[in-house]
């Protein structure tokens, strides 16, 4: 069945050859169709503060308000009609349907609507979002604004999500959010089984599912997970690898953070990165959450390699952002001591990590 259209008339002032009728099967008035019959630009102004902007101005929860009123006010701001011809042609579009692309839910053509999704590759976030039942106790845990960014921009509703390091849970938590199901993958049991059960109690809106396996992201049986919850891949991977020689997780030989060496670390992620990446449905994206590390008095570009150990492994790398870091849990209270250290030791004080997005070509 054909989409239906929406009647579009053209004002007998402007000229009809440049300005085409866009015709309909059904019979399906537009909303804005009254604006079209003003006699000028004046009374279609004042039509709409009146019959338009006022009573929306008194639904401040309208869930298309900023993308309604961003428009009508570039309608008061033309001088023209062709000018007001085309904003209210747009909000005719918006009517008939939407306009998405096939990896999210993000409507096209109400795209104003979205001010809270980033689209800069400078993520500045003020502080860690504690609405959810998320753990910041947790050891090297990235905040919940990352996943949930990820989650809005390259997923739909009820799609699977994969996180090779679930750490505390945060991904998942964000998937019960957000409507995605999410598998996760702990190599610490304690760690996994204390996650399973903060995300146990959290809110569950959409009844989505959420589960945490227990093992090594190298050589985990990805496949036997899928097949236990009857899908074939997923559509977005979130890979936030602990902090090698940083933070200690445990005296697991296989675990990333007690690699004996950057490469020997390198070459672990990379081993997952393989082992996770025939499970990640074509055209989808992957993210990578890491940081760099100063070892030995030396910077080390932890973060680059890694990207390139994904390229390596067939990615096309999409975006580089940079993202703040606040106070972390290993850096609490000690600003002035950092801050000393930076000053004697002739470096600057880690404020960063980056995210890497990448797609599977």
């Amino acid at each position: 069945m054909s989409k239906s259209r929406v009647l579009v008339a053209v004002p007998s002032h402007l000229n009809k050859t440049t300005h085409p009728v866009i015709m309909t099967t059904e019979t399906k008035p537009s909303t804005y169709l009254d604006l079209m019959e003003c006699v000028d630009i004046t009374q279609l102004k004042t039509r709409l503060l009146s019959e338009y902007i006022l009573p929306l101005s008194k639904q401040l929860n309208h869930p298309d308000f900023q993308f309604l009123m961003t428009n009508y006010t570039q309608i008061l701001e033309a001088d023209n009609w062709e000018r007001c011809f085309a904003i209210i042609k747009k909000l005719m579009r918006a009517e008939v349907g939407t306009k998405s692309k096939p990896y999210n839910d993000i409507d096209l053509n109400k795209w104003q609507n979205y001010s809270d999704i980033l689209t800069d590759s400078l993520w500045m976030v003020e502080k860690r979002d504690r609405s959810s039942t998320h753990n910041s106790d947790y050891w090297g845990n990235f905040i919940p604004q990352i996943p949930n960014q990820l989650l809005q921009r390259f997923t739909q509703k009820e799609d699977w999500v994969l996180d090779p390091f679930l750490g505390s849970g945060t991904t998942l938590l964000e998937c019960r959010a957000l409507g995605r199901n999410g598998i996760g993958i702990e190599i610490q049991e304690e760690a996994a089984v204390e996650t399973a059960e903060l995300i146990a109690d959290t809110p569950n809106p959409e009844q989505v599912n959420t589960y945490v396996e227990i093992g090594d992201s190298q050589t985990f049986p990805i496949q036997t997970a899928l097949d236990r919850q009857g899908i074939k891949s997923v559509q977005l991977m979130v890979l936030h690898p602990p902090y090698w020689n940083v933070v200690p997780f445990g005296d697991n030989e296989n675990n990333l953070a007690n690699a004996f060496s950057s490469t020997h670390f390198l070459d672990q992620f990379e081993l997952v990165v393989h082992n996770c990446t025939p499970y990640l449905e074509d055209n989808r994206y992957a993210a990578l959450i890491i940081g760099d590390i100063y070892m030995d008095s030396e910077w080390v570009p932890l973060a680059f390699q890694a990207m390139q150990r994904m390229q390596r492994q067939g990615y096309t790398l999409k975006s580089t952002v940079i993202k703040n870091v606040n106070e972390t849990k290993g850096k609490r209270d000690q600003t002035e001591l950092w801050r000393y250290r930076a000053l004697n030791g002739g470096f600057y004080v880690f404020k960063h990590e980056y995210i890497f997005l990448f797609q599977k070509t």
